[in-house]
């Protein structure tokens, strides 16, 4: 059996047997950088003895192009060779759970295409003992135990286990400790001081997040509520001593945003919701009586005191994550064994986001001095002129009566709290280094995959020494389009062999553009100038800034600095935002939803693994020249589409309709489309309920010409709510696109036209030929699924899409010739009352239809004087006068 290497580009080479003996590891080319194109790497673990087994477990930070694992993907088979059964195949960016092989052996095989790399993968192999199958876990049910592995009995040894909480959104994670169990050095007393077994708690993927704790020893840890999407733990054990491990509860919970938010809430040092563990100080006086943790406002029983009266002491809270801190009350207090007062008079306030890079607020341009307390009881509230972002809270006392003697509490709020302002993913690794992009990069240490919020220890730096302003930018790749309000940014920090100005470096000054496609570019504008916003940046490397703007619908946000330290251009960066919002009935009833303003309440289908992009421009989109008629052509400005390429061969892209209330209806979708091309696109229309059962109403295959057409389908009357689904997609990936813009939930229009079957234009328009295509009618199933359910009871749509086209203007110009017919009919009466004046009034009429030669009849109805309707290409009504014909003949 040969195994097939390849060399990346610096000459590495993947692939190859491997014993799993010994204990090693596998990487994709370049981990945890970008992994090469064009890669075909197959290795082949093997166990020595019959009876054995090999499990495999991932490395958490886990990056491979999505799009169904077709292009990029690492596979495993359950045997030596390629041809064994297969295991899985993973791509994206949540990294496998365990897998264990029945047999002696593993085929591992990773392939890549020539685009869109990520940072690949990283496992590590070794023969099977029991409970390792637990070590590598992810989560995502409401509510679960998480528990070391063979809990309740002793940890194995050598363990590097992961286990990931994986959230919805708008929902939050409390993780509770119920028994905790680690080896520990007793000669180490200080938290996170862990020296052979501990537990690491992430806010987001391991190594990727801040770090919220390391835990270990007998000590049961605090509870911890995450927000960011993401809640991690990372469990290592040495090769000695095994102790009984640890059990933890879970529990993911609606998140309550409030649109009368007030960033004032207590963090809870009185309450004890801020754990002891949180709290720690300089120095503490000797006797043991005025410990930090005894520092909490209203305790009874003295307060934190120095061993010494100095403004060098200090007394510090860990908040666990990064808040807004707007406000710290005061006390002193009262000696019980010496009834002396205490209190603290003035103070200074430090602030950081990692505990060792810390920053001394400053009001204006110096700092800040705060005036506390006068009295040992009195509670003294300071607000914080400007609220600061902070994790570490530092209270620094300058002058006091008698000696150091603090109570307090601080408060602020999470960011988060306040309404559509969730983060999207940078800090928590939620969003992966693909779609985090620059101009330019110094070099890989300092990549845009470094520039997430406080978790990354450097940051963004670009290319140039002396970059220009304004030449420069880091751009973020939301996925989707999302609802962007706001963004925290925050300097950077250089490698640790760089003088100490190259060290640190941060933005002062910064510029906002926004996209929906990539392409087409606009700025968050000021109100005042109406010209971009310039917004105010950092003033020092570690602490973030937040900045909020007009919330604006945008997938691709971009940042470009204008002004930035003498050290250079240095970044880190979250944005925040929130899901486009679907109103509860359609906004397009009763009106035309064009995509001018964006996505008029439609949502991508974000399970879908392709998505429609939103093009715009100032020219017509249709090809040739036939053009939407429903609207004058400079108004066609944008449109929603999909273009057929390798990659998006039957790849679904799929977009939701707000939710359509109970009782709604029945109304006619109208909406405009174009499909095009030898890919053989389809487009198809379905209702989706409340349970994400879906009928298919209306579908239509195959190339119809580089034109626009109008589709029609009637959306029944229901009791319940439900969605429209537009889905497009392509059975080859050769040349084409699918098209579609104007969708309108008309309740104006009759259920005659939505219904009119089409041989009623059968000779008034040239039909596009079909082949073996095959047209659903509204009882149709999907895929097996449920049939068109009987309480959405209307009449039946037609039986094929009504689709009309208009060849060119001159056929639009002439359309009112097809009303003859009537006047022929006229010729026949008029001669029953007398040859001649039948004659006279014959050759006048034969006269004007000569002069109108080549054309094709059509019935009527009736010849009373009223406007008769022609439908061409997209329900332009051409109007025409039957008086005014028989006038000129």
């Amino acid at each position: 059996m040969s195994l097939s290497r390849s060399f990346s580009l610096s000459g590495e080479v993947c692939g190859g047997t491997l014993d799993a003996s010994d204990a090693g590891y596998i990487t994709s080319p370049g981990y945890p950088l970008e992994y090469p194109p064009h890669q075909n790497c197959q290795w082949v673990i093997t166990a020595p003895e019959p009876s054995q087994r090999i499990v495999l477990n991932f490395n958490p930070h886990f990056e491979l192009e999505r799009l169904d694992c077709r292009y990029d993907f690492i596979e495993i088979r359950d045997g030596g060779s390629d041809s064994a059964e297969l295991l899985g195949k993973h791509c994206s960016n949540i990294a496998p759970p365990a897998i264990i092989s029945s047999g002696t052996a593993l085929h591992i095989k990773f392939v890549s295409d020539y685009a869109h790399q990520g940072a690949g993968f990283s496992l590590r192999y070794e023969i099977f003992k029991t409970g390792s199958e637990f070590c590598f876990r992810n989560f995502t049910s409401p509510s679960g135990v998480i528990e070391s592995p063979g809990f309740p009995d002793k940890y194995p040894h050598n363990l590097e286990c992961s286990y990931i909480i994986i959230t919805p959104p708008h929902m939050d994670v409390t993780l509770t400790f119920l028994t905790f169990d680690l080896e520990n050095d007793p000669l180490l007393s200080g938290e996170g001081d862990c020296k052979y077994d501990w537990l690491d708690v992430w806010d987001g993927l391991p190594q990727v997040g801040p770090l919220i704790g390391r835990y270990c020893g007998t000590k049961i840890p605090p509870e911890i509520k995450s927000s960011s999407g993401l809640l991690s733990l990372s469990f290592h054990t040495d090769m000695a001593v095994a102790k009984d491990g640890f059990s933890a509860r879970y529990n993911m919970t609606h998140k309550e945003v409030s649109d009368t938010f007030h960033c004032s809430t207590a963090f809870g040092l009185e309450s004890g919701k801020i754990s002891d563990d949180q709290i720690s100080a300089s120095s503490s006086f000797y006797d043991g009586r005025w410990s930090p943790r005894q520092a909490r406002l209203n305790n009874i029983d003295n307060a934190w005191t120095p061993s010494e009266d100095s403004p060098k002491e200090y007394i510090q809270v860990d908040l666990h994550f990064l808040k807004v801190l707007t406000g710290i009350a005061t006390q002193g207090a009262v000696s019980k064994e010496t009834q002396k007062s205490y209190f603290v008079s003035t103070f200074k306030l430090e602030v950081s986001t990692n505990g060792e890079d810390w920053m001394t607020y400053r009001y204006g341009k110096n700092h800040k001095m705060f005036h506390a307390n006068t009295d040992p009881s009195e509670v003294v509230l300071n607000r914080i002129p400007q609220p600061v972002l902070a994790r570490f809270v530092r209270i620094r006392p300058q002058t006091w009566k008698n000696g150091i003697a603090l109570r307090f509490e601080l408060y602020g709020c999470q960011i988060i709290d306040a309404p559509c302002s969730e983060m999207q993913g940078l800090l928590s690794g939620l969003l992966p280094d693909a779609q985090i992009s620059a101009s330019s990069a110094r070099d890989m240490l300092w990549s845009p995959g470094n520039a997430r919020l406080v978790g990354s220890h450097s940051g963004w730096f670009p290319g140039p020494a002396q970059p220009l302003a304004g030449e420069e930018w880091l751009q973020v790749d939301l996925g989707v389009p999302k609802t962007v309000g706001g963004m925290i940014t925050q300097g950077a920090r250089g490698g640790e062999g760089t003088s100490s100005t190259d060290n640190r470096a941060f933005v002062r000054k910064y510029r906002v553009a926004h996209s929906l496609d990539g392409k087409d570019w606009g700025f968050v504008m000021d109100s005042k100038t109406s010209l971009p916003k310039i917004f105010e940046g950092n003033t020092h490397y570690d602490t973030p800034e937040l900045r909020r703007f007009e919330e604006t619908l945008a997938q691709f946000i971009r940042i470009y600095p204008e002004r930035w330290s003498p050290a250079g251009i240095g970044m880190r960066v979250e944005i925040l935002g929130c899901d486009v919002p679907a109103s509860s009935s359609p906004p397009s009833i009763g009106g035309v939803c064009d995509f001018e303003q964006g996505l008029c309440g439609w949502t991508h289908d974000l399970s879908a693994p392709l998505h429609w992009s939103l093009h715009s421009s100032s020219k017509a989109p249709a090809q040739g020249p036939s053009l939407d008629l429903a609207l004058p052509p400079t108004d066609l400005n944008s449109y929603l589409y999909i273009e057929a390429n390798p990659k998006t061969e039957r790849q679904r892209a799929r977009i939701l309709s707000p939710m359509v209330g109970p009782d709604t209806g029945p109304l006619c979708l109208l909406f405009s489309y174009q499909l095009w091309g030898e890919a053989q696109g389809t487009l198809r229309i379905l209702l989706r309920d409340a349970h994400h059962k879906e009928t298919l109403l209306w579908a239509l295959r195959g190339d119809q010409g580089p034109v626009w057409k109008e589709g029609r389908t009637i959306l029944p009357r229901s009791p319940k709510e439900f969605q429209v689904v537009m889905e497009g997609f392509f059975d080859h990936g050769t040349k084409g696109h699918i098209m579609i813009d104007n969708i309108h939930m008309s309740s104006g229009t009759p259920l005659e036209e939505c219904t009119r079957k089409s041989a009623d234009y059968t000779n008034m328009y040239k039909r596009p030929e079909f082949g073996d295509s095959r047209l659903f009618n509204g009882r149709d199933q999907i895929d097996g699924g449920w049939a068109f359910p009987e309480e959405l009871s209307t009449a039946a749509p037609s039986s094929e899409p009504l689709e009309t086209r208009v060849s060119s203007s001159a056929d639009k110009d002439n359309s009112w010739l097809y009303t003859l017919d009537p006047i022929l009919v006229t010729i026949i009466v008029m001669s029953s009352l007398g040859v001649l004046l039948g004659a006279v009034c014959a050759g006048m009429l034969l006269y004007c239809t000569c002069s109108y030669s080549g054309l094709s009849s059509r019935s009527s109805t009736t010849l009373e004087n009223y406007n008769f309707e022609l439908y061409d290409g997209l329900k332009h009504k051409v109007k025409l006068n039957q008086q005014r014909c028989c006038t000129e003949a």
